[in-house]
């Protein structure tokens, strides 16, 4: 039998739920996972779009070419996403805002200084 520190260490605990097998600490706690994860390079023009492919029909507001750390990126979705009234979600370094917000969102982003722009259709 292999013993837990050879096969990773501990990956689930009822206490805690998933851990990170690096720094032993809950998924949502971690650190170094987040730190690892790089800036995606950009050429400093922020891109909104709309997209509805593979949602059920449903549309969604993209946010793309934000040059944020992970930290500042998730703050900024929070603001568009109460700024909009609707859910969302940060995924790699992509703002996914439900439903069409792209003119608000535009007109939000080019009020804080980033130069944006509608992309797509």
């Amino acid at each position: 039998m292999k013993s837990r520190s050879s096969t990773g260490g501990l990956v689930y605990s009822t206490e805690l739920g998933r851990t990170c097998p690096v720094c032993r600490k809950a998924i949502a706690q971690c650190t170094c996972a987040r730190s690892a994860v790089p800036t995606p390079p950009s050429d400093g023009i922020v891109r909104i779009s709309r997209e509805t492919k593979g949602r059920g029909g449903k549309a969604v507001t993209l946010v793309r070419g934000l040059a944020l750390d992970a930290a500042s990126l998730d703050k900024l979705g929070k603001q568009l996403k109460a700024a909009c009234g609707s859910g969302g979600t940060v995924k790699d370094g992509v703002v996914e805002i439900q439903g069409d917000h792209c003119a608000k969102v535009l007109e939000l982003l080019q009020a804080q200084g980033h130069k944006a722009k509608r992309a797509g259709g």
